[in-house]
């Protein structure tokens, strides 16, 4: 694969390949239509985005999955979707109709 030039490159997975970031495709969008100047600053917003990219900390989705798992399991006392709410303290409760004989 070809990019920025004649350095070949092998990417084996598609989480390292750089042609895959938001930047990358708006810089290959954008540079066809640029001056020198602009192309450079251009890529240099590029290189800073890829930059900011490469240095987020990724969590394993099993790891994500299990912390998600514990923090449902550890809350669902005080969720009122899984416990319900009394009918005293629901606001959203039908009004009882008065009525007098």
């Amino acid at each position: 694969m070809e990019i920025f030039g004649s350095n070949q490159t092998e990417f084996n997975h598609p989480a390292q390949n750089p042609t895959h970031s938001s930047a990358f495709i708006f810089f290959h969008k954008k540079t066809s239509k640029m001056s020198g100047s602009s192309n450079l600053v251009a890529m240099k917003k590029v290189v800073q985005q890829l930059r900011f990219e490469a240095s987020i900390n990724r969590v394993k989705v099993s790891q994500a999955a299990a912390d998600l798992q514990q923090f449902c399991m550890q809350n669902a006392l005080q969720d009122p979707l899984l416990t319900g709410v009394s009918s005293s303290t629901n606001p959203f409760r039908p009004q009882k109709v008065c009525s007098f004989l």
